[in-house]
C-alpha cells in the first residue's frame, strides 16, 4: 500500500481511525455507529429505509482515487497535507472477496471496542458483529475499483443489501454494472456547469457532460436510486430550475438535500459558516419540492437531511 501512496498520508489517515483493508480499500467507524450503541440514536439511513445502523460496514474500495476534489469533502486530497499523490494513477485491484472479507474483519475489530462498556446496549452489540450492510461510499470514486459489481454481487452472496455512492463521472461502468446495488445515491452537488467546475473540481475532462449522461442512465435502473445534494451555504443552494432539470432528466425515486458537515478534510478548505443550518435545508427542499413536483416525506433533525420522493412511503431493506 505504501508505494501507492506516501507513508505519510496512510499515517494521517490511521489517525483519523481508517482501517485499511488489502492495498486500496479501507473501513471507517461511523460517527453513528457510536451513537446507536451508546445513546440509541440511529442515523437517518434506518429511519428512512429501514437500515439497521449497527450492522452497516461504511467502506469504500478506493480509498485514495477519486474523479474529482470536491470541497466539501471530507477525505485527504493531494496537497491538502502537504501530501501529493495522483488520485487518478490506480493500482492493481484486490479481489471482491478480499475487500468483503477484509472488511467485515475490520468492522468487527472496531466493534471489539465496546464488548466491555457498560453503556453499551448489549442486544444491538452481539447484532453488530453480523454486519448485513455495506454502505459503499466513505471515501474516494467507488466506481473506479474495476469490480465494483463483482464486490455489489460478493455483499450479497452474504446477505448483505448494499448502498453504492458515486459522483456519476464514470457512466460507461454504471451502464455494464454486472450486479445493481440494493440503492444507487449519485451526488448532484452543483446546477450548473460552472458551479460544478468551482465545488466539484474534477480531475477528468467532460466531468459535467458524464455526470449528465449518468442522470440519464438513472431510469433504467430496476433499484431505487437517489439524488444526494451536499448544500453548502454561499456555494451550491443557488438555482434551483437548474437542480429541477437534472432531477427531471433522472426521476429518482428519491431526493436528499443533505447539509455539509465541517468534519474530516474540508475542514482545511471550507469554514464552519458554509455548514447549512436545519431551517436553511427545510426552506432549500422546500424549493426543491415545489419545482420538481416530489414532495418532502420525512427528515433527520440530527443529520439535517430531508427525503423527498413523489411515493408516500420509502421503501425499507431492513427490520430498523
Amino acid at each position: 500500500m505504501e508505494t501507492l501512496v506516501p507513508s505519510a498520508l496512510i499515517q494521517a489517515l490511521k489517525k483519523q481511525k481508517y482501517h485499511f483493508v488489502g492495498r486500496h480499500s479501507a473501513v471507517k467507524r461511523c460517527r453513528w455507529l457510536y451513537e446507536t450503541l451508546i445513546h440509541d440514536r440511529p442515523c437517518y439511513k434506518q429511519k428512512f429505509y429501514g437500515i439497521k445502523t449497527h450492522q452497516c460496514i461504511q467502506m469504500t474500495p478506493a480509498a485514495f482515487f477519486c474523479t474529482q476534489q470536491c470541497l466539501f469533502c471530507w477525505r485527504a486530497q493531494t496537497d491538502d497535507l502537504q501530501i501529493t499523490w495522483n488520485e487518478m494513477k490506480l493500482p492493481p485491484w484486490d479481489s471482491p472477496e478480499e475487500i468483503v472479507d477484509g472488511s467485515i474483519k475490520a468492522q468487527l475489530k472496531i466493534l471489539s471496542g465496546y464488548k466491555g462498556n457498560p453503556k453499551a446496549n448489549k442486544r444491538k452489540f452481539i447484532e453488530a458483529l453480523t454486519p448485513k450492510h455495506a454502505a459503499i461510499s466513505l471515501t474516494g470514486e467507488p466506481t473506479l475499483y474495476e469490480n465494483i459489481g463483482e464486490l455489489i454481487k460478493a455483499f450479497h452472496r452474504r446477505g448483505f443489501t448494499t448502498f453504492l455512492v458515486s459522483n456519476g463521472t464514470l457512466p460507461s461502468v454504471l451502464a455494464k454494472l454486472s450486479e445493481e446495488p440494493t440503492q444507487l445515491y449519485i451526488s448532484v452537488c452543483a446546477p450548473d456547469e460552472e458551479s460544478f467546475k468551482n465545488v466539484c473540481r474534477p480531475q477528468i475532462p467532460k466531468a459535467w457532460e458524464k455526470m449528465n449522461e449518468t442522470l440519464s442512465l438513472l431510469p433504467s435502473f430496476k433499484c431505487p436510486t437517489v439524488i444526494r445534494i451536499t448544500s453548502v451555504r454561499g456555494l451550491n443552494m443557488k438555482n434551483i430550475e437548474g437542480y429541477a432539470k437534472l432531477i427531471t432528466k433522472a426521476n429518482p425515486t428519491y431526493i436528499e438535500p443533505k447539509a455539509y458537515m465541517h468534519v474530516g478534510f474540508s475542514r482545511l478548505r471550507l469554514g464552519y459558516e458554509h455548514m447549512p443550518s436545519l431551517a436553511e435545508i427545510v426552506e432549500f427542499g422546500r424549493q426543491l419540492a415545489t419545482e420538481t413536483g416530489y414532495f418532502i416525506i420525512d427528515k433527520s433533525a440530527e443529520s439535517r437531511v430531508l427525503l423527498l420522493s413523489r411515493i408516500e412511503k420509502p421503501i425499507r431493506f431492513g427490520n430498523g
